[in-house]
C-alpha cells in the first residue's frame, strides 16, 4: 500500500469552509497563487490527507480532514477574467497553477485553534506555528499528524 501523506490546507470559513465541502463532498482546491503553497500541492498524492484549517477567523484552527482525489489539475480560475484568480500571464498552452480534487473525510466534534496547536508544537514539528507563516498549503510531519488526529479522535462523517 503507497505512504499517506499528511497537508494542512487553510481556507477561510467564509469563503469555503468545512460545511461547504461537506455539502459538495468534494471540490476543486483551487486560486492558490503563492508559488512554495503550489509546489506543496503539486507533490501531493492520491489518498494523501488534509487537515481542513479554518482561517481568518476567531479563532482559527482545524476543523476537519479531507483526501486528495486528483492531482496536479490544471485551475481553471487563472484564465477567468472574472474571477479574483486569474492571471493574464497564464496561458493554456503553459498553465501557471494546479489545483488538486479534494474530498470530504469528515469533520472533528472539537476542532483544535491555533493558540492550542501553539502550546503543543515547536515550528520544527509543525510549520503553522512558525511566527509568520502565511502558507495556505503545507506538509505535516507523519508523526505529528497521528498525534493530532489521536488528539482530535476520528472526523465526523
Amino acid at each position: 500500500m503507497a505512504k499517506i501523506n499528511y497537508w494542512l490546507m487553510k481556507s477561510e470559513p467564509d469563503v469555503y469552509g468545512i460545511e461547504d465541502l461537506k455539502k459538495e463532498t468534494e471540490t476543486l482546491w483551487d486560486g492558490i497563487r503563492n508559488y512554495q503553497a503550489r509546489n506543496f500541492m503539486r507533490s501531493m498524492k492520491i489518498n494523501d490527507q488534509a487537515f481542513f484549517y479554518h482561517s481568518n477567523c476567531k479563532p482559527p484552527g482545524i476543523v476537519g480532514m479531507m483526501k486528495v482525489e486528483g492531482v496536479r489539475l490544471v485551475d481553471p480560475t487563472q484564465f477567468d477574467s472574472n474571477s479574483k484568480y486569474f492571471d493574464p500571464k497564464s496561458s493554456q498552452k503553459e498553465p501557471r497553477w494546479d489545483c488538486t480534487k479534494m474530498s470530504y473525510i469528515g469533520k472533528f466534534e472539537k476542532g483544535i485553534n491555533l493558540d492550542q496547536l501553539k502550546e503543543l508544537y515547536k515550528p520544527e514539528d509543525l510549520q503553522l506555528v512558525r511566527k509568520g507563516n502565511r502558507l495556505s498549503i503545507m506538509p505535516i510531519k507523519k508523526e505529528t499528524a497521528l498525534e493530532l488526529l489521536q488528539k482530535l479522535g476520528n472526523p465526523i462523517p
